[in-house]
């Protein structure tokens, strides 16, 4: 797989990783108002209503989603119904720069994933490219204390977005199969509202499990309305709109190293916003990560 970028390209993969540091903040703001997973739902269930008059023949019985419904399903499941219920989970308990970080270790589990599941194997700059972000990583969950290291200290957050992680990188090499029909993946909000419309009935069941085991009140308002409609035009649409075609242009293993652009806005965002200035480790941890994207992106 090729690792030259257009502009294109780049630029594709460069819109997401800024919206997601919008989604990491807006999610800390409202972690108190709404239980998370119930957030993730309400977020796709707006998302689908604002795909809906774009993409609405493709329920129709011809249009192809019905015979590939479980491919869809599954891509439901893993981008929408999970991804981003564990991102608000991982939320209630860490910072958006320290989950934003955690997922800097998003390129080793995409040649993982790669590797085992679809028979790519890495070269070798990714694998050096790989260790470096890894070695990022393990600072942030060693919250910087090295010496800590042997009984590591993993707060739940920790656990939640190493687990989103995951599931990104089964969801984007999955986006790179194409058994459906040609028409239906080359309309961007079609290919979208099919996911869309899986995951909405992934998140919604999820949403009443949360309910159920006694989730928190909702605390209605017009500061909870502007975040669901951030959350659910930016972070939701307009980066699955550019991420898919990205992924698509570059591989899955290229677009990896960009979700590390994503604790660089993280942390402007965090220190203008929410009051909260990077550490050191932090400082150490990005250019661990950078360093791996340099690494990587060489051809040999």
């Amino acid at each position: 797989m090729s690792q030259r970028l257009t502009p294109r390209a780049v630029f594709l993969l460069t819109v997401p990783p800024l919206l997601w540091a919008g989604n990491a903040i807006v999610g800390r703001l409202v972690h108190d108002m709404v239980p998370p997973v119930l957030l993730n739902f309400l977020r796709w269930a707006i998302a689908f209503c604002i795909l809906l008059p774009l993409a609405g023949p493709v329920f129709r019985r011809d249009a192809g989603l019905w015979q590939h419904w479980r491919r869809f399903a599954v891509l439901g499941l893993l981008g929408i119904g999970m991804y981003n219920a564990l991102q608000y989970l991982a939320l209630q308990s860490s910072t958006p720069i320290n989950v934003t970080l955690v997922a800097s270790g998003m390129p080793v589990w995409m040649m993982l994933t790669g590797r085992l599941f679809f028979g790519v194997p890495a070269s070798g700059q990714q694998v050096a490219g790989a260790v470096l972000s890894i070695a990022g990583v393990v600072l942030v969950l060693a919250r910087g204390e090295w010496a800590h290291l042997r009984e590591l200290r993993l707060v739940a957050g920790d656990l939640f977005m190493i687990l989103a992680t995951i599931a990104w990188s089964l969801y984007s090499w999955l986006l790179l199969r194409t058994s459906e029909p040609a028409g239906l993946r080359a309309n961007w909000a079609s290919f979208l509202l099919a996911q869309v419309a899986f995951g909405v009935l992934w998140s919604g069941g999820f949403a009443a499990g949360e309910w159920a085991l006694g989730g928190a009140p909702v605390q209605w308002g017009w500061p909870l309305a502007a975040a669901l409609a951030y959350v659910a035009v930016g972070p939701a649409v307009i980066a699955f709109r550019c991420w898919g075609a990205g992924v698509q242009l570059a591989g899955p293993g290229i677009g990896a190293f960009f979700v590390n652009l994503t604790p660089l806005f993280t942390a402007l965002m965090s220190a203008a916003i929410l009051g909260e200035p990077p550490h050191v480790y932090h400082m150490v941890a990005f250019a661990l990560i950078v360093g791996g994207i340099v690494v990587s992106a060489r051809r040999g």
